[in-house]
């Protein structure tokens, strides 16, 4: 068995046209290929709540800051195909760059606020990028549903707000991280992690993890987190780009825990930047 791959507009609309007829709700699972187990997750999730699945693989260039970085990332279409199969997704949707931005494409996306701070500061043009290839993404496949990982917390903020603002008719639907055994965070960019980092790189998620709880428990934030950066560094990682609080809900900035909250890191382990976040209950 094995799963149906289209690499045009047309003939993805002709399909999903199709599936329309027949009364199908239809999810959408937006990837840029390198699949592992936390991309296959959001697509089991995808197939419980829905009866047509497409899944989309383009590494999509403007959403990278360094043409080093795009040149390296992982492009492995054949096995992704081959994981996606047996779960039973009815469309693996690979457009190549010139079928998503065509000769004088002249369009970009930009959602603020929420796209504002934490990787948004780090990573200029970045939230542009995904949300301009998002929402063409939305729009080919005409879904009902997406679904994205909440390990990208803040994507999936500027995600949510871009389809709301644009009033693109989509349910977007966050699933939660998953996690090596370890505890490190599941990312197609561990594989550029040496053995030696490897060993390092879950440390970043157990201090998350001990920070949450200890602000949860009513630690002060502020120092909270300036003891957490220091262990992050301690273990070996070279920076940390950031470790903030912010609002679940919106991403606002806070400093003391009086809502539900997330704290979110990204830190750099070699030539590798990892990101992670951990929600933090009130009360």
């Amino acid at each position: 068995m094995s799963v149906p791959i289209i690499r045009s507009v047309g003939e993805l609309r002709a399909t999903v046209a199709d599936w329309r007829r027949e009364g199908a709700k239809i999810a959408v699972v937006p990837t840029m290929g390198a699949l592992h187990e936390g991309h296959l997750s959001l697509v089991r999730a995808a197939l419980e709540q829905a009866g047509r699945v497409i899944v989309t693989l383009f590494v999509n260039p403007k959403q990278f800051n360094s043409a080093a970085d795009l040149a390296a990332y992982p492009r492995t279409e054949e096995a992704d195909a081959a994981k996606l199969a047996p779960l039973g997704a009815h469309l693996l949707y690979a457009p190549n760059i010139g079928e998503m931005y065509p000769d004088g494409f002249a369009t970009t996306v930009t959602v603020s606020g929420v796209s504002e701070g934490l990787c948004g500061a780090y990573r200029p043009g970045h939230f542009e990028g995904v949300a301009t290839v998002v929402a063409k993404l939305f729009l080919q496949t005409a879904a009902d549903l997406a679904f994205f990982g909440e390990k990208d917390f803040q994507q999936l903020h500027v995600v949510r707000r871009m389809a709301r603002d644009l009033d693109i008719p989509i349910s977007v639907i966050g699933c939660p991280t998953v996690r090596e055994p370890d505890g490190l965070a599941l990312s197609s960019r561990n594989v550029r992690l040496s053995p030696a980092e490897r060993q390092v790189a879950p440390k970043l998620a157990s201090v998350l993890f001990d920070a949450a709880a200890r602000i949860a428990g009513g630690a002060p934030v502020d120092e909270t987190l300036a003891k957490a950066r220091s262990e992050i560094v301690s273990a070996g990682y070279a920076q940390v780009e950031y470790l903030e609080l912010r609002g679940d809900e919106d991403l606002s900035r806070m400093s003391r825990l009086d809502r539900p909250a997330r704290l979110l890191a990204a830190a750099w382990l070699g030539e590798t930047r990892l990101i992670d976040n951990i929600k933090v209950p009130v009360g």
